[in-house]
């Protein structure tokens, strides 16, 4: 449910002895020599349990599925970005890449519009239609007023699995959760005055029950997550394309002309430019392209190689096994330098490959 430094909050499928339901748990140093992270809200193994002092040891970690990298957050269902629309002011190039960093994921994206009450209502209307071209059904709330957005969002995040809640730092993401169940009581914090930047306020990343669990049900779970400003863009160009849902769904009516086309306006792309974010696409684009060039040459230099989305080590020349071919090639070679003019090599005598010097 959470980590707080080196300790992991785990809650039981069943009530142990006692009705404890809820161990503070260490981690197994195996885990970490094997390299396997533990995350919030992964499924876990736990052994070495001290009923009355309701502590444990996480000794297992079982196989994951919709991994949010940053928050960090496993077995993720649904994913809800959040952005302001004042206080602070919404940037189209960071809202891309909180919405690329969700779209990784392959879960379910909710765009949600927070402090709605701060803007004229054609502004917000405005940015519910920009968006819809984007490929979002938004939804623009205000947490001092009810609306129907609002109720809506509640049905979406009470739906049984992990949500997980992200967003600058100051959208209100906590303010918002407090609003959809009063009783977490969550800490928020206001907009810096000087800045018009959002404070830090959640320090780490924790799951919060929406609701009652039935038994034999899956639980209904929200994480709420820190605030960070600038979410990063996936390793691997030839993958951001496929994160656009206005250029998947592009590519899908047609195809390009070229497997490998980078959609920059190339004669025959079924793309084109005439939609809203290829400027935006082009800059995402372009940074990632530079910094795998960065890595590649960093790797040539170390004896480095690039291997999907990760650096694998050159094999030296020297340890190469020479290929039949060449190794045939080079036994000719050198039987025709010992067939030069004062070799001692009777005329007509056999050479490597099955030919006579006559014959040949």
């Amino acid at each position: 449910m959470a980590l707080e430094a080196n300790y992991c909050r785990v809650v039981l499928d069943q009530p142990g002895p006692g009705g404890v339901g809820q161990l503070l748990c260490t981690r197994r140093t195996r885990l970490g020599k094997s390299g396997q992270r533990i995350c919030v809200g992964d499924r876990v193994g736990v052994d070495g349990i001290d009923w009355p002092a309701g502590r444990g040891a996480v000794a297992s970690l079982e196989p994951r599925h919709g991994l949010l990298e940053r928050p960090a957050v496993a077995n993720v269902q649904r994913v809800v970005v959040v952005v302001a629309l004042a206080e602070p002011a919404i940037d189209p190039l960071q809202l891309t890449r909180f919405l690329l960093t969700a779209e990784c994921t392959g879960c379910a994206v909710q765009l949600v519009f927070s402090k709605a009450d701060l803007v004229a209502a054609r502004e917000v209307r405005g940015w519910c239609e920009r968006v819809a071209g984007w490929g979002y059904s938004a939804l623009a709330v205000s947490n001092q007023l009810g609306s129907d957005e609002l109720l809506a969002l509640r049905q979406t995040l009470s739906l049984p699995g992990i949500a997980v809640v992200c967003g600058p730092s100051g959208v209100g993401k906590s303010s918002l959760l407090n609003a959809l169940a009063p009783d977490l009581g969550l800490r928020v914090g206001s907009v810096s005055g000087r800045l018009r930047r959002g404070r830090h306020t959640t320090r780490h990343v924790e799951l919060f029950s929406l609701g009652p669990r039935l038994a034999g049900a899956e639980p209904s779970l929200v994480a709420d997550s820190p605030g960070f400003n600038r979410p990063e863009l996936p390793q691997d160009p030839a993958l951001l394309a496929g994160l656009f849902p206005e250029l998947r769904s592009r590519l899908e009516q047609g195809g390009c002309r070229y497997s490998n086309c980078r959609h920059l306006g190339e004669d025959g792309c079924a793309v084109g430019v005439d939609w809203d974010r290829h400027g935006l696409y082009r800059q995402c684009l372009a940074e990632i392209e530079a910094l795998w060039q960065a890595r590649s040459s960093r790797g040539k230099e170390a004896g480095l190689r690039q291997r999907g989305d990760r650096l694998e080590p050159l094999l030296d020349p020297s340890l190469r096994r020479r290929s039949r071919r060449s190794t045939r090639q080079h036994d000719l070679d050198e039987a025709r330098e010992d067939q030069e003019p004062g070799s001692d090599q009777p005329s007509g005598q056999p050479l490597a490959g099955g030919l006579s010097k006559r014959e040949g």
